[in-house]
C-alpha cells in the first residue's frame, strides 16, 4: 500500500494539471471565439444599417423627393439628404441592440474628401486613432462617392466580466475536484493507518494471550506428573497459577467487550452521588502493594473543598485505575505518581501526575483514540491492545467531564480530569 500511494499522488497532479491546461486553452479558446462574434454582430449591424440607408435613397430616387441636388453625380444621393443625425444614432442603436450589443457609442459618416457629413455630438477626433472605433463602408458607386461610417464604441467590461465567469467556474469545479481528490486520499490514508493499527492490536492481542496460554498449558501438564499429583502443596500452587492466568485473559477479554459495548453506546451507567476523595483513597489502597513490588512512589494531595459528585461508581472508579496503571507503565525505575484535587468554577479537578518517559505533541493527539499506542522507545515492558485511554475518554464524555492532558518527553505527563459538582 505504501508503494502503491506515490504512484496515485503522481496520477492525480498530472490530471490535475491536464484538467487546468484544458481548461485555460478552452477558456482561451471561448474568449477568442467570443471576440469573433462581437466583432462579426458589428459588422452585420454595419451591413444592415448600410442597407436601410440605401432603402431610403432608393425611395428618393424613385418618387422623385428630391428635384435639386447640387452635390450629387448620377444617381448619388449623400447620406445626410435622406436621414437626420438623431436618425441615424437612433437607427445605429436599433441594429447594435438587435445583436446584442449595448455599450455607448458615437459616430460619423465622412466622404472621400474627408469631410463630415454627419455625426454624433460626442463624436471626436481622436477616435479615429483607438481600437474601439468600427468602420463600413456606406456607398458603393466608386472611390468618388464613396461614404465611410465610423461608429466608436465605449470600452466597458463585456469580455472581462465573461473571463471573470468562466476563470470563477472553471476555479470551482478545479477546486471541487482537488477536494475530492483530497478526501480520497485522506480517507485511503484513514483506512490504511485503521489497517496497520488493526493489526497491531491483532498482534498485541495474539502475544497478551500467549504467555498466559502457555502457561496454562504448562501448568496443566504439571498438574498430570505423578509427583505433582501426590503433593498437595504443588496441586494449589499450580491451580493457583491457572486461576491468576485465566484471570489475566478474562481481565483481557473484558477490556475488549467494554471497548465494544462502548462503541456501540450500550454501556449504561448507574448513577449516584460519590466522594471522589473516597475512590481516590481506595485506589491508593489498592495499588499499595503493586507500588511497592514495582519500588514506585505514590502520593495524594486531596485539597479540594467540594469533592462530591454524580456518577456510576465502578466505571468511574476503573478510569482512575486505568489513569494509574497507566502511569506506571509508561515510567522507568522508581515511578513517582501523585494524584491531587483543586476546585475550579463549580467543579472539581483531579490531576493524576507521573515522572514518566512522557510524550510529543503528535502523540498526546492520539492517545485517546482506538488502539493507539504511543512510541516507549527503549522502554519494552509495554503491553495493552490501545484500548485503555479511549475507554477513560468514553466515560469521561458519558459523565459530561473533561480530560486533558500535559506532557513533555523524558519529563512525565499529567492527566487532568474535571467534573461538575453535584
Amino acid at each position: 500500500m505504501k508503494k502503491i500511494f506515490p504512484v496515485i499522488i503522481a496520477l492525480i497532479v498530472v490530471s490535475l494539471l491536464g484538467l487546468i491546461y484544458l481548461q485555460v486553452d478552452w477558456i482561451s479558446g471561448t474568449m477568442k471565439l467570443k471576440r469573433e462574434q462581437y466583432d462579426h454582430d458589428i459588422h452585420s449591424s454595419f451591413n444592415e444599417i448600410r442597407t436601410a440607408i440605401n432603402k431610403r435613397k432608393d425611395k428618393s430616387i424613385l418618387g422623385f423627393s428630391i428635384r435639386f441636388q447640387p452635390m450629387s453625380f448620377g444617381n448619388y444621393i449623400p447620406t445626410n439628404t435622406v436621414i437626420k443625425d438623431y436618425e441615424m444614432k437612433e437607427l445605429i442603436k436599433t441594429e447594435f441592440k438587435k445583436h446584442n450589443i449595448k455599450q455607448p457609442f458615437e459616430y460619423c459618416i465622412r466622404n472621400e474628401m474627408s469631410d463630415y457629413l454627419m455625426f454624433s455630438s460626442g463624436f471626436k477626433n481622436e477616435y479615429f486613432e483607438s481600437e474601439n472605433i468600427y468602420t463600413s463602408l456606406l456607398t458603393q458607386d466608386g472611390y468618388v462617392n464613396s461614404e465611410m461610417l465610423y461608429v466608436y464604441i465605449e470600452p466597458d467590461n463585456y469580455f472581462q466580466n465573461h473571463l471573470a465567469i468562466l476563470l470563477l467556474f472553471a476555479a470551482l469545479f478545479t477546486s471541487v475536484i482537488i477536494a475530492a481528490f483530497v478526501l480520497t486520499l485522506k480517507t485511503m490514508l484513514s483506512q490504511n493507518k485503521l489497517s496497520e493499527i488493526k493489526s497491531d492490536f491483532i498482534n498485541n492481542m495474539t502475544h497478551e494471550f500467549k504467555t498466559p496460554i502457555a502457561t496454562i498449558q504448562l501448568a496443566t501438564d504439571a498438574l498430570n506428573n505423578d509427583k505433582v499429583i501426590s503433593n498437595q502443596q504443588q496441586i494449589k500452587y499450580y491451580s493457583s497459577i491457572i486461576k491468576e492466568e485465566n484471570r489475566r485473559m478474562n481481565k483481557q477479554v473484558e477490556k475488549i467487550l467494554q471497548a465494544a459495548q462502548l462503541e456501540k453506546d450500550e454501556i449504561k451507567l448507574q448513577y449516584k452521588k460519590i466522594n471522589v476523595h473516597d475512590i481516590l483513597t481506595k485506589v491508593a489502597e489498592y495499588t499499595k502493594l503493586q507500588m511497592e513490588e514495582i519500588g514506585a512512589t505514590f502520593t495524594l494531595h486531596l485539597t479540594a473543598q467540594q469533592y462530591i459528585i454524580n456518577a456510576d461508581e465502578v466505571h468511574f472508579t476503573n478510569i482512575i485505575f486505568n489513569l494509574v496503571d497507566n502511569a506506571t507503565k509508561y515510567s522507568n525505575e522508581n515511578p513517582i505518581i501523585d494524584i491531587s484535587t483543586s476546585n475550579a468554577d463549580g467543579a472539581i479537578q483531579i490531576h493524576i501526575k507521573d515522572n514518566g518517559i512522557g510524550m510529543d505533541k503528535e502523540t498526546q493527539n492520539h492517545i485517546f483514540e482506538k488502539f493507539y499506542r504511543a512510541h516507549t522507545g527503549n522502554l519494552h515492558n509495554v503491553k495493552g491492545f490501545g484500548l485503555g485511554l479511549t475507554y477513560v475518554k468514553n466515560i469521561v464524555d458519558a459523565h459530561s467531564g473533561k480530560i486533558s492532558v500535559y506532557s513533555e518527553l523524558g519529563k512525565g505527563s499529567t492527566f487532568t480530569l474535571t467534573f461538575s459538582i453535584a
